[in-house]
């Protein structure tokens, strides 16, 4: 820790840990969450009627100036079927690639605080994920895209909507995602945030950083989480 970078969150200001879902509670080498990225492209290119890498860069120019794919075809393409997206995006057996995580239900434990999941994804996906890990009881709620109108992370009504719900202020909270942008969303509302960069693609991004959950409960119990700009590894 850099002495230098300063006192950013001392254990004691926390009452709530909020978890992002995928690639967060488990490894992106499962495969898991590019199997939905691929569902996701595969079906932008039927509703837009384009082939398949076209959708893929459409969707990757278009999305990040929404918080999720879905908003952005809702508030771009007049898309309307979300029941129709999720379904197919979202299908029973996704969760086959990953295993009962017992190791995962250990470290949770470890962390003395309520824990809710906070994700973007449908709760039939969030869900199943949780049955297939063995963890669904470690968690005191689980906030979905539909909790929050279909405007998840990181829009600033879905961080304080979100942190209404626990009970708790946002600068209360430390929410734990594998996206930058989820991660800086809930900063700019005050709360404390850590980015999940397990492959080290985001060494330039600005946020506290860890290469996986494993290191969390240690981050968690030292007197202080450093300042945005420090990296953790």
């Amino acid at each position: 820790m850099s002495p230098a970078a300063g006192a950013w969150y001392h254990g004691a200001m926390l009452r709530h840990l909020l978890l992002d879902l995928d690639n967060t509670l488990y490894s992106e080498s499962s495969g898991l969450e590019r199997a939905v990225l691929v569902r996701m492209n595969e079906y932008v290119a039927r509703f837009c009627g384009i082939g398949f890498e076209e959708a893929v860069a459409l969707r990757r120019e278009r999305m990040p100036a929404f918080g999720t794919t879905l908003e952005w075809l809702i508030a771009e393409r007049g898309f309307s079927d979300v029941e129709g997206y999720y379904a197919y995006v979202h299908p029973a057996g996704e969760e086959e690639p990953l295993s009962p995580d017992p190791a995962l239900g250990r470290l949770l434990d470890s962390i003395d605080l309520p824990k809710s999941v906070f994700t973007n994804a449908p709760m039939e996906h969030a869900e199943r994920i949780l049955a297939r890990l063995g963890v669904a009881d470690r968690f005191e709620a689980v906030y979905d895209i539909r909790f929050n109108g279909f405007k998840g992370k990181p829009h600033p009504e879905a961080v304080r909507r979100v942190c209404a719900a626990c009970g708790v202020e946002p600068g209360e909270a430390l929410f734990v995602d594998d996206y930058p942008m989820y991660v800086r969303g809930f900063i700019a509302c005050g709360g404390k945030g850590v980015l999940i960069d397990e492959l080290g693609r985001h060494g330039d991004c600005g946020l506290p950083r860890i290469h996986g959950l494993s290191e969390l409960p240690g981050l968690i119990a030292s007197d202080a989480v450093l300042a945005s700009q420090l990296c953790l590894f």
